[in-house]
């Protein structure tokens, strides 16, 4: 099991608080980016440093990701990719993505998209703070929490 991050989008915050539970539970957390990124330390922590280019970080988290992983992005096409894959998926916000919602999250993705590039819309700047951190940090725990104990039962006795 491991923790996959895509580290180009994802707040400051967040990645201190997957570095803190990499370090808790003893599980690797991947950073995977185009750019290097700074903070990304520890026996725990890897930052996985992609080649410039459209998707390639994307395409490396999906090579990466096996079942039972964890991945977390806001790169909605990137969680439709990781979750036909079996990978449990959560945003930067909390926002945990499924079969179920997912078809949901891309069609407001892609109407919201439409708008802006239609000039219909301003481009609303997004803010991230104590209250966005807390939704991601619960909902982030609670699914670590179920992830550890579903890979515990699957592991094969000794």
């Amino acid at each position: 099991m491991k923790i996959l991050v895509d580290a180009d989008s994802c707040p400051c915050l967040v990645r201190e608080a997957v570095l803190r539970a990499a370090r808790r539970t003893g599980i690797a957390a991947i950073f995977v980016a185009n750019r290097l990124i700074p903070g990304i330390a520890g026996d725990k922590a890897v930052m996985e440093l992609c080649p410039a280019g459209e998707g390639a970080a994307d395409d490396r988290m999906v090579e990466l990701a096996c079942p039972g992983d964890l991945a977390v992005t806001r790169d909605i096409p990137l969680a439709c990719r990781l979750v036909e894959r079996s990978i449990r998926v959560i945003d930067d916000r909390g926002r945990v993505y499924t079969q179920e919602n997912l078809r949901e999250h891309r069609s407001l993705r892609d109407f919201m998209l439409g708008l802006a590039e239609n000039g219909l819309i301003p481009e609303r700047v997004r803010t991230y703070g104590k209250r966005e951190l807390k939704a991601f940090a619960d909902s982030f725990d609670r699914l670590l929490s179920q992830l550890i104990r579903e890979n515990t039962r699957r592991a094969p006795s000794r």
